[in-house]
Order: C-alpha cells, then sequence, then structure tokens
C-alpha cells in the first residue's frame, strides 16, 4: 500500500515538474514573439518612409526633368532667334559691325574733341563729350556738335534696321544753371539731341529714346575735374530693331 502511495507521488510531481519546464518555455516563446513583432513594426515604419522618400524623389526628378526640358526649349529658342537676327542683318547687307565701323571712322575727326564709338555685345556706343556738344550748364547743341550728330543720322538713315538710345549725363555737381537739377540738365540735353536728330536730321522719331541719368551713370570718379570731364557726356546706343525676331510664331 506504501508502495503504491510513493509511486503515485512520485508520479505527480514528476508531471507538475514537466508542467513547469513547459510553462516557462512558453513565457519564453512569447517574449521573443512580442521582441520579433516589435522589430518588425519598426522596420515596416523604416520601410514606409523610405518609400516616402523615394515617392518624393520620384517627383523631384520629374520635376527637374521638366525644368531641363524647359532650359533647352529657350535655349533651343535663342539660337534660333539668333540666327533670324545675323539673317536679318545680311538680308540688308549689313552687319552691327560693318556700323560700327563707319561710325568710328566717321567719328574720328572728333576724337580729340571727346567723341568715341564702342562695340560691345552687339550694340554700338558713341559717347560725345559735353565739350563737343554743349556749353556749360546748356542744353544747346553747338555748331561741332550737330556735325558730329550728322554722323550719327547718317548711320540710322543709312540703316533703317536701327534704333537708337540718347541718354544724358551729368557729373555730382550741384547745378548752377537754370535746371531744376541734374536729372532736368541730363534729361534736357539727351531731348536736345533727339530733336536735332529728328527735325534737322529727319531720322523716324519711333527709333529713337531719350531720356536722362543724371550723375547715377558715372564712367570715373567726380573727385577730379579731369573725371568730372568725363562724365559730363551723352551716350548714343545703337542697336538693331528686331521686335518682329522675337515675336510668337
Amino acid at each position: 500500500m506504501k508502495q503504491a502511495y510513493y509511486l503515485s507521488t512520485f508520479a505527480l510531481g514528476a508531471f507538475l515538474l514537466s508542467a513547469c519546464g513547459t510553462g516557462k518555455k512558453l513565457e519564453q516563446t512569447t517574449l521573443a514573439l512580442n521582441e520579433a513583432q516589435g522589430n518588425l513594426a519598426k522596420q515596416t515604419e523604416t520601410i514606409a518612409g523610405l518609400n516616402s522618400q523615394i515617392d518624393q524623389l520620384k517627383k523631384e526628378n520629374v520635376s527637374y526633368a521638366k525644368e531641363m526640358q524647359n532650359c533647352r526649349e529657350v535655349k533651343e529658342a535663342v539660337v534660333r532667334n539668333l540666327t533670324a537676327m545675323n539673317n536679318a542683318l545680311a538680308e540688308q547687307g549689313t552687319s552691327i559691325r560693318q556700323i560700327y565701323a563707319k561710325a568710328e571712322a566717321a567719328l574720328l575727326k572728333f576724337d580729340e574733341a571727346g567723341a568715341t564709338v564702342e562695340y560691345q555685345n552687339g550694340l554700338i556706343h558713341i559717347s560725345l563729350r559735353d565739350e563737343l556738344m554743349f556749353n556749360s550748364g546748356s542744353a544747346t547743341i553747338g555748331w561741332e556738335g550737330k556735325q558730329a550728330l550728322q554722323v550719327v543720322a547718317d548711320v540710322l538713315k543709312d540703316n533703317p534696321g536701327v534704333s537708337a538710345y540718347v541718354i544724358g549725363n551729368t557729373d555730382d555737381q550741384p547745378i548752377r544753371s537754370g535746371y531744376k537739377d541734374n536729372w532736368s540738365l541730363s534729361t534736357e540735353r539727351a531731348n536736345s539731341i533727339t530733336r536735332a536728330l529728328v527735325n534737322e536730321y529727319k531720322v523716324n522719331p519711333a527709333r529713337i529714346i531719350s531720356g536722362g541719368r543724371a550723375s547715377y551713370s558715372p564712367l570715373t570718379d567726380n573727385e577730379t575735374a579731369a573725371g568730372r570731364a568725363k562724365n559730363r557726356r551723352t551716350d548714343i546706343i545703337l542697336n538693331p530693331n528686331l521686335d518682329k525676331l522675337w515675336e510668337k510664331k
């Protein structure tokens, strides 16, 4: 009887020990599963973030591709218009450089009096010093100034595809004549030259724009008399009138 009791007690103890071992394994397995699920959630979140970045990069790539295409189209349009400009000038039997050469040669005799001609970026810059054109503080053109303007007028009349910007400039000294300020003087001097080109030399007024910049476009500083003399001038900028070439087809 005692032997049977001992056997039963042993069997129950073995069962309980076996059950305890299974519980610990289940707990460990559960912890491992929870940890794996946590890692999976983090990886899923990371993957979602990376996918979002990829989508953004794809959108930016499409945008950059469009910008590059626009740049190519603008470049091609510029090349086409420059070609058309050169062809248009060639059809007229002239070029802006030829006009420059003619103006430079014609104004050479006024060089010592303060007339210069330069070719810059496809434009002709004629600079007429005030000593050549006007008396101090005056907007009345002198005799020698009118001779110089005859050259400009001839260039404009010989080349109907060229227009002119007439821009008056002064030094920074306070005005002492009847004009309100240097703005007024520089503008009126430009207007006087424009009136002479139109009224005396019969240049089409639609081809001329007139304005004044006072002392705000100096060639050099105004610290010396020589510097101020260089800054007192009227600039005449000649450029091809090619508005039609830029119109949309």
